[in-house]
Order: C-alpha cells, then sequence, then structure tokens
C-alpha cells in the first residue's frame, strides 16, 4: 500500500514537530482523510498523500477537506509529477521513514466550535485504534 507508506513517513516527521497523527479520519458522511494531525497549540492540519499520477487524478473529494483544518498538504513520494498538485497547496514530499514539508498550505483557521468537534472526533479516533491495537478481538461498534 504506498499511500499508506506515505502516511507512516509523514506521521513520523510531523512527531518531529510535536504533532500527533491519526489516519484515515472521517470529518464527516463521505470524507476520509489520510492524515489527520493535531498540533501542540490545537491545530490541525489534513495530509492527503498520493502515490501515482492516477491516484490523484481519481481524487475529486480533496476540496472537501479543506474546512476541516487549519492547514492542508499534498504528500508525494520523490517521483510524483508535483505540477499536477493544485497551486496554494501544501506540500510533503514523502517515504516510507520521512518527510520534508516543501511548501506550507495557507493558513485558514477553523472556528471555534469545528475545532472543538474535530479535536473530539480526534481523541475518539486514536482511542478506538488503540484499543483495538489492544484488543484485536474487539468489535468496532461504529465502524471504528
Amino acid at each position: 500500500m504506498p499511500g499508506q507508506l506515505l502516511a507512516r513517513g509523514v506521521s513520523r516527521h510531523l512527531r518531529g514537530h510535536d504533532f500527533v497523527t491519526v489516519e484515515e479520519l472521517v470529518p464527516a458522511p463521505g470524507l476520509r482523510v489520510d492524515v489527520m494531525a493535531l498540533g501542540p497549540k490545537g491545530e490541525i492540519w489534513i495530509v492527503e498523500c498520493k502515490s501515482s499520477r492516477a491516484d490523484f487524478l481519481a481524487d475529486a473529494k480533496w476540496q472537501g477537506y479543506l474546512a476541516w483544518c487549519d492547514r492542508f498538504f499534498w504528500a508525494v513520494g520523490p517521483a510524483f509529477p508535483t505540477e499536477l498538485l493544485p497551486e496554494g497547496s501544501g506540500l510533503m514530499i514523502a517515504d516510507s521513514y520521512d518527510a520534508e514539508i516543501l511548501a506550507m498550505g495557507p493558513e485558514t483557521k477553523l472556528a471555534p466550535a469545528r475545532r472543538k468537534v474535530m479535536i473530539q472526533k480526534f481523541a475518539r479516533h486514536a482511542a478506538v485504534r488503540a484499543q483495538a491495537a489492544r484488543d484485536p478481538g474487539f468489535v468496532l461498534p461504529f465502524g471504528g
């Protein structure tokens, strides 16, 4: 799973910036972000990992993610044709071990009520994943 390997490198890199991450979080019905990161001051970043041109071209939902974060980034491998990516987006070059932020996504602060909802979703998602890791036979009642 190339996208999951990119997500791992992104998560490792962001941990070095004091961010914690979860993968495959659903901010709203019909959306599932690859990586959501929570910073030390409550900032929320979303990172979409694209492993190929075809993977990028098949994604028509990414603009829906913008309303759920303070900053948005693409994470791609070193051989990815970055000219395909929308201008003004954040950009990370990643592999399975690390990443590098080449461009910061523009900051658009979330409203306080939406930030609270997202931090709660983040916490619940992380807790369900931790419980499932501790108890592999545990059935996730709401799809985790």
